[in-house]
């Protein structure tokens, strides 16, 4: 069976579970041990110790552009990808924006209001970059999104799959699309598929376990959040260097494995 190592509040965990959700594909999940920086055997799988990761007859992909490349690729129908080059590349660019712009949005606040990390007048400044910045990037997919049902053109696919968990991600946060839009219809569309639903649900399952033990495990060193390129451009831009210096002072934060 399809093994999947995972977070369920990682929105890169989330994208290779609606399509596989989408190809109604059996897989059985595992959070690995791997969040806190230390080696451990979770690195032979994913030497940079990261989610998701996933593995199929003995093949570990890691990168979860790369993981819905191969399952697209291995399990053709439905194809999550149109056939004309052009709108694969516009596809591939709006999950790059997603994944590389978008994410570290959503990460920064969860910083602020899960992680605790900025309070006062820093914790006021971050979010209210953020909420501009969640402003531009929602502007920018109701162009993308245009007239069409989907973003992948007439049909669910790829481009929606790599919007949702964002999008979603800024709801949670007090942060929705504006009602009525575009961006709201296809929104209350998308949270109809059983894929998305099956994936929303089990991270709200782990959220509720969750409790306030989160700041907790920060000072404990059992979680360390990983500070890696878009991520840290964006604390450091949106008035956040503050939270990366005391980061570093109490070891409360990573930054990419070096691979050996």
């Amino acid at each position: 069976m399809i093994k999947l190592y995972e977070h369920p509040f990682s929105p890169y965990v989330q994208k290779v579970k609606i399509a596989l959700h989408e190809k109604n594909l059996a897989f059985e999940t595992e959070i690995p041990d791997a969040f806190s920086g230390a080696p451990s055997k979770f690195g032979e799988t994913n030497p940079r110790l990261e989610v998701p990761a996933l593995v199929d007859e003995g093949l570990a992909i890691i990168d979860s552009t790369i993981i819905v490349d191969y399952i697209d690729e291995k399990w053709p129908s439905p194809p999550l990808m149109p056939p004309a080059p052009g709108e694969r590349a516009r596809i591939r660019m709006i999950e790059d924006v997603c994944d590389t712009y978008y994410e570290a949005i959503n990460w920064g606040l969860m910083e602020v209001r899960a992680w605790r990390r900025a309070s006062g007048a820093m914790a006021a400044t971050l979010e209210t970059r953020a909420t501009e910045q969640t402003a531009g990037i929602h502007a920018w997919l109701r162009r993308e999104l245009g007239a069409h049902e989907w973003f992948n053109g007439a049909s669910f696919g790829r481009a929606d799959l790599s919007v949702y968990p964002y999008l979603h991600g800024s709801a949670v946060w007090g942060i929705p699309p504006k009602p009525g839009s575009s961006l709201a219809k296809w929104l209350e569309r998308i949270e109809r598929r059983p894929s998305v639903q099956k994936t929303v649900a089990a991270a709200e399952q782990f959220a509720s376990s969750m409790g306030a033990a989160l700041p907790a495990m920060l000072e404990s060193g059992a979680f360390k959040r990983q500070y890696r390129d878009h991520r840290l451009e964006w604390m450091m831009r949106s008035g956040g260097v503050e939270v990366v210096l005391e980061g570093l002072r109490k070891g409360t934060l990573r930054f990419s494995e070096e691979i050996k």
